[in-house]
Order: C-alpha cells, then sequence, then structure tokens
C-alpha cells in the first residue's frame, strides 16, 4: 500500500470526522430533537399519526438509513479525492494489500 502524506493524511481525516459529526447531529435531532418539540409538532400529521409519534416509531428510522447510503457515497467521493481507492488495492489472506496492476 502507498504512503500518504502527513498534510494529506490529516486532511483526509478532518474531513472525515467532520461528516461524522454532521451525520451524529442529524441523528440526535431526528431521534431526540423530535420529542422536545413533540407538542409543537403534534399538531402536523404523516399517514393520520402525530409527527412526532412517526418520527419516534419510524422516521428515526428511516433517516438512519438514508444516512447509511450517504455516508458510503460520501466516503467513496472523499476516498477518491484523497487517492485512497479499494479497487486498486487487492486484499491478502494475510489482512496486507498489493497494489493491483
Amino acid at each position: 500500500m502507498k504512503k500518504i502524506d502527513k498534510k494529506v493524511a490529516d486532511a483526509y481525516f478532518k474531513e472525515r470526522t467532520r461528516n461524522i459529526v454532521i451525520y451524529l447531529l442529524i441523528g440526535f435531532v431526528a431521534s431526540f430533537g423530535v420529542v422536545l418539540f413533540a407538542e409543537p409538532l403534534s399538531a402536523m400529521t404523516i399517514n393520520g399519526f402525530p409527527f412526532h409519534y412517526f418520527m419516534g416509531a419510524q422516521g428515526a428510522i428511516v433517516i438512519f438509513i438514508i444516512l447509511l447510503f450517504v455516508n458510503a457515497k460520501v466516503s467513496d467521493t472523499i476516498d477518491k479525492k484523497y487517492g485512497i481507492d479499494e479497487s486498486k488495492n487487492v486484499q491478502l489472506s494475510t489482512g496486507k494489500s498489493v497494489e493491483h496492476s
């Protein structure tokens, strides 16, 4: 596996960490933030259920699943941006990786 310059590695880590914090904040708001504002949100309905109930029962799970797909797509883009492309590396049974020619 090729070596990565420290500045590039730090920028990569910073960008990935920033995205993880954003995803965690979105997840927190979707699960706990809705509960904090349950009474004002109860005026809205989805499929006949109050909005806060829907978010607690199904909405937060749906948002979590969407975040998983968004994270996978954004992570692949960031990996390619910094030259960390999994398709170029072949995993060996010993856990080491080599450049694929």
